[in-house]
């Protein structure tokens, strides 16, 4: 989820002002807002848009709509899975609305999904006025889903718990900060297996390059393989979203697209997609040279 500690709000003419950039921004009719509640951590808003359905706000920055999630969630959730030869257990870090949940639960071969959440309350207010992100996977015996510290939880994993780790948090400031530092990306390069991905959200690099520069820097001194790879969501301003990858074992570039189609067409899961398609998968890598002068090693 994107974020940014800057100031916005509902206005008297029910607009949302989005003040991701002090001299950019977007804004949304609002039709209706259906929660504002200030938690131990930060400030949650939903709303209901006119155009983009309801919306999720964490400290007055859009994080994820109900017309736009499924490229954001897609694109986090399927891209590690479907590159994994073979993913049973994923750590999940953040995703509090539950979308990335779902997404990695259609995979068949996942035997388990931890989700750790720091604020619990995003948690139920999403089940309750965002059901249609996460639906049936809060329910899903393969779904531990904890209310903690994804730090801590990292910290004490045991070495090669997991086979791919997902990070949707909110941009390295405030309560996402500590998932950007060395130490973390340390212990994920510990718990993950010797195939082992982790992936998280790394910014627009248009006007956020030194989220992904810095980021990269930090996941290279862990992993044998760091790149990263585009999606377009609308509500995420200032073009391509970059997902930041770091992966042990094998480079992510030595998959072919047979090998992707063969494990789509074997999952069914491409059926259900809106975004993900083997073919945009292996595109998505594909960097534009304003882009991928950011992961360039000293």
């Amino acid at each position: 989820m994107k974020g940014w500690a800057v100031s916005s709000g509902i206005s008297s003419e029910a607009w949302f002002n989005e003040a991701l950039y002090p001299d950019w921004g977007q804004r949304f009719k609002v039709v209706k807002e259906l929660v504002h509640k200030r938690s131990p951590f930060q400030d949650i808003r939903i709303f209901e848009s006119s155009s983009h359905g309801r919306v999720l706000v964490l400290d007055g920055i859009i994080q994820i709509t109900e017309r736009d999630e499924f490229i954001y969630q897609e694109m986090l959730a399927h891209v590690p899975l479907f590159m994994h030869p073979h993913p049973k257990r994923v750590l999940i870090i953040g995703a509090g609305d539950g979308g990335v949940l779902r997404r990695v639960l259609q995979h068949k071969t996942v035997e388990k999904a931890v989700m750790v959440e720091i604020d619990g309350d995003v948690i139920e207010l999403s089940k309750q006025h965002l059901p249609m992100f996460g639906k049936d996977a809060w329910d899903d015996p393969r779904a531990d889903v904890i209310v903690g510290d994804g730090i801590d939880y990292v910290k004490k994993a045991d070495d090669g718990a997991f086979d791919v780790i997902i990070v949707d948090s909110t941009d390295p400031i405030g309560v996402g900060d500590v998932l950007f530092t060395d130490d973390f990306y340390k212990n994920c390069a510990r718990i993950l297996s010797d195939e082992g991905i982790i992936v998280n959200q790394c910014g627009v690099p248009f006007q956020q390059a030194d989220e992904l520069r810095e980021t990269t820097a930090r996941r290279a001194k862990f992993f044998p393989h760091v790149t990263a790879y585009l999606a377009a969501v609308p509500t995420y301003v200032g073009g391509f979203m970059t997902l930041g990858m770091a992966k042990k074992g094998t480079a992510p570039h030595k998959l072919e697209l047979a090998t992707l189609q063969k494990r789509a067409q074997e999952s069914e899961i491409a059926e259900s997609c809106q975004y993900w398609t083997p073919e945009v998968h292996i595109a998505s890598f594909s960097l534009p040279p304003y882009i991928a002068q950011n992961l360039l090693r000293s």
